[in-house]
């Protein structure tokens, strides 16, 4: 039988989550002492052990070391993941070119949410000449796949194209500087930040609402190695859609979920326009908007005359122009 101070020291021995996804970049959230600051965790916060205390006395060996395996499998380290499931050839008037899919996908937990983007073949070559510029040195064994001069729409080439653009996006993705730069969010969210932009600018909040969900999707995936700010534009974006769809709950969230990230970082432009959103809807739907409207008198009178007095919705609609 064991006592819960013999199951953390299991833990803590074993290394919960250490080595698991061999090859994975051990920041965010691993490494090899993972077991130990896990079971640390548990010493220092007894009511995440409530259930495990209740019952730990009777555990014998092979239940307890289940139970280790199913803490190790929760804190398995994340890693971006690619596919290329597919490909479609567009026909136009006076152009014709490929499409392929591209699925971005998270490992070390059930990730359920699937999104995808279409990219062109130019756009994985206008991608890979930034890289190139800024990361000369650190890539310099990085090829992209060759531009073919004719077959292009052959169903063999284009099979063997996406094998070969996804294998790329899996090289690229093992530079720690690649997914530390914002030239790799951008390669998955650019274009539909500004088709989404200019749907906002046009007043087709429906259809920009839609874009912005998938594109938020997309950078939550790559947010742990990425700053929160980025983030900030598509959940302004998204503040300023419910607010014209008559939607001030959603609204509210939004904004919210967007002003400590806008605090930390020092976005001057937003926060104001933010919290001036929220002060307001706050009142609409009833919220205590009072320290927020007392946090935006604050910042306009300490920063006079270097934050702009423009709404949320006019400095949105001057992003991704």
């Amino acid at each position: 039988m064991f006592t819960l101070n013999c199951f953390l020291s299991v833990m803590e021995e074993t290394g919960a989550g250490a080595g698991a996804g061999q090859g994975a970049e051990p920041e965010p959230g691993a490494g090899a002492g993972q077991g130990a600051e896990l079971g640390a965790e548990l010493r220092r916060n007894p009511t995440h052990t409530d259930a495990l205390a209740s019952g730990c006395s009777s555990l014998t060996t092979q239940q307890l070391q289940e139970n280790v395996r199913v803490v190790k499998r929760r804190h398995r380290p994340m890693r971006l993941m690619f596919e290329i499931p597919s490909a479609r050839i567009i026909d136009q008037v006076l152009s014709k070119h490929v499409v392929y899919q591209v699925v971005l996908m998270r490992s070390g937990r059930f990730d359920s949410r699937r999104v995808s983007v279409e990219r062109r073949y130019s756009d994985f070559s206008c991608f890979h000449h930034k890289l190139q510029q800024e990361f000369r040195d650190e890539l310099e064994d990085l090829v992209l796949p060759p531009k073919l001069l004719s077959g292009n729409f052959c169903p063999h080439v284009i099979a063997e194209r996406r094998v070969a653009l996804q294998e790329y996006l899996a090289e690229v993705n093992r530079a720690r500087c690649v997914r530390h730069s914002r030239l790799f969010p951008a390669f998955f969210t650019e274009q539909e930040q500004r088709r989404a932009h200019a749907l906002l600018r046009a007043g087709q909040f429906e259809a920009a609402l839609q874009q912005l969900q998938d594109v938020l999707v997309m950078e939550e995936k790559l947010l742990p190695w990425q700053s929160a700010t980025l983030l900030v534009p598509t959940l302004s974006a998204l503040a300023v859609c419910h607010r014209d769809l008559e939607e001030p709950e959603q609204a509210y969230a939004a904004a919210l979920r967007a002003l400590p990230a806008v605090r930390r970082y020092g976005l001057k432009r937003h926060r104001a326009a933010l919290l001036s959103l929220l002060v307001d809807v706050g009142y609409e739907l009833g919220r205590p908007a009072a320290q927020l409207q007392e946090e935006l008198t604050t910042l306009r009178d300490a920063e006079r005359g270097e934050v702009s007095s423009c709404s949320l919705k006019e400095l949105v609609v001057q992003e991704f122009i």
